[in-house]
């Protein structure tokens, strides 16, 4: 059979919002011709819809699909993000930024941290932020994107805070426009082959019958398909990420500035969010029922958040965790079908993106499934998991604060074995385990370590070799020209309203 008699692959999305219509176009548009893409939603089942804020991961999805980024920030009203602010993390009043960038640059193969590290021990080294091109722009409510070049400027990324809310209609109407036939009903029977247990269609409540080769679940936390249906099993890490519970509540803005960055604050239970969009402020109280009551949450949040509240708070329910296989015969979990880590790093979309990803590499050619693909899928999903979750997991055990039950819980906790080799590798010799696959490299977890107050016990000796003032020297340049590049940015707001005339003059 030639390539253009060969029948595209019948994909059958079960399930809307976020992921479901990620997943359709991303294969409706990467894999056209190759596959024939339905999708099964229902009005009368909503969406989660609160994950507003993204990584810098986002833009390259968007961009591959030929979305313009103009639109699709009018369309969902979004603002720009420079990493996220936690505050109170490592100890009550202090804060650091992860920024969506690098702090300073290696020299002589030796990481800037390392030379941070030692001007710190010696006195003579500012916050580690102030060597950060990417936090001084944030803290400056400044933006614009980065040069595409080797100078200061090309340091850092950056990602989008938008309303969950508007991106899955959004991504509905482009959806459809590339090809995707979207049904609407409820699916009330699943269909599979006696042998082989693959799943062969889906019967709908009206009585219509959506035949396919490959069953993507995104019907979010139900798991309908993989986890009923085909029964995989539900790997449970409450016991390293107690918060189980979210009280969410939109607001106005309290003031004209919009920031570009997200705001997560530790609280007695938990932590809670700031994330400001062009219309509204997202906020929300993420928290472990065993620490405190819905109730309690809810007045909580109601009293920490800024601005006037847009509606009351509303609670969702969750288990951390993952799907000890995300690819079971001829279904593929994506989003929270196959997994969910809360949001302190905003990782939701991240990870059903990265699913999204694999899938098109592995992607069963003619519809033949090779086991060592779904292996391979299952592997690397798994991987992305695992990383992310020992990411969440450092910024809890690393604290130092004992004011709370919570906190001394997650404080003197057991981690995994592979976040605990993580931790010693830093404390004895400051040095970050090098991985080429998967998310958060070494920025990310040394802002973090740093921010946190988890310093190592010695750094590289190298460092020692450098005349202590010709680095203090170097450092204090660095600065100088990190706030030169920052005063010349222009305000996030401005910049916001500038694209959207832009985007005005152009249509």
């Amino acid at each position: 059979m030639t390539e253009s008699s060969r029948k595209p692959v019948r994909v059958v999305v079960l399930g809307g919002g976020t992921a479901g219509w990620m997943t359709a176009a991303s294969l409706a548009r990467l894999l056209d011709g190759q596959v024939s893409v339905d999708l099964i939603e229902s009005e009368d089942i909503g969406i989660v819809g609160v994950g507003e804020a993204t990584l810098p991961h986002i833009r390259g999805f968007v961009e591959s699909l030929g979305i313009d980024e103009a639109e699709f920030m009018k369309a969902t009203h979004a603002t720009y993000k420079l990493g996220i602010d936690f505050r109170d993390f490592g100890r009550i009043g202090e804060s650091y930024i992860h920024p969506f960038g690098s702090f300073g640059e290696e020299l002589a193969g030796v990481g800037f941290h390392h030379y941070w590290l030692e001007l710190n021990r010696r006195g003579l080294a500012g916050p580690l932020g102030d060597y950060s091109l990417c936090v001084a722009a944030a803290l400056a409510n400044r933006f614009e994107p980065p040069a595409q070049d080797m100078s200061l400027r090309s340091t850092y990324g950056y990602a989008y805070q938008f309303d969950a809310t508007l991106f899955g209609p959004f991504m509905r109407t482009f959806g459809q426009s590339i090809g995707v036939t979207r049904h609407e009903g409820l699916v009330t029977q699943v269909e599979r082959d006696a042998d082989s247990g693959d799943v062969t269609a889906l019967l709908l409540k009206d009585g219509r019958r959506i035949e396919g080769d490959l069953f993507i679940d995104c019907s979010g936390f139900r798991s309908l398909l993989l986890g009923q249906e085909l029964d995989v099993e539900w790997e449970d890490w409450t016991h390293w990420l107690p918060c189980d519970r979210a009280a969410a509540m939109p607001c106005t803005h309290a003031s004209e500035d919009i920031r570009p960055y997200t705001i997560a604050t530790a609280m007695p239970a938990g932590w809670r969010w700031q994330i400001p969009l062009q219309h509204r402020m997202g906020n929300g109280y993420v928290f472990s029922s065993a620490h405190i009551s819905e109730e309690e949450a809810c007045d909580a949040i109601r009293g920490a958040a800024e601005g006037e509240p847009l509606a009351d708070p509303r609670i969702l329910r969750f288990r951390p965790g993952r799907r000890s296989r995300s690819w079971s015969h001829n279904v593929i979990g994506v989003g929270l079908a196959s997994g969910f880590l809360e949001p302190l790093e905003s990782t939701s979309i991240y990870l059903a993106q990265m699913a999204i990803t694999y899938l098109i590499e592995l992607f069963p050619e003619g519809g033949q499934i090779e086991p060592a693909d779904r292996d391979e899928f299952n592997r690397l999903v798994d991987m992305e998991y695992d990383r992310v979750r020992d990411f969440l997991i450092l910024h809890y055990h690393t604290t130092t604060r004992s004011d709370s039950e919570f906190w001394n819980h997650v404080r003197t906790m057991d981690v995994p074995d592979s976040l605990a080799e993580k931790l010693e590798l830093w404390r004895e010799a400051g040095r970050i385990e090098k991985y080429s696959d998967g998310l958060f490299y070494d920025a990310s977890w040394i802002a973090v370590y740093v921010g946190q107050g988890y310093l190592p016990r010695r750094h590289d000796a190298r460092t020692g070799l450098v005349d202590p003032a010709r680095l203090k020297a170097a450092a204090d340049r660095l600065q100088q020209e990190i706030a030169s590049e920052v005063s010349r940015m222009p305000n996030h707001r401005e910049y916001l309203h500038a694209e959207a005339a832009r985007l005005a003059a152009a249509s």
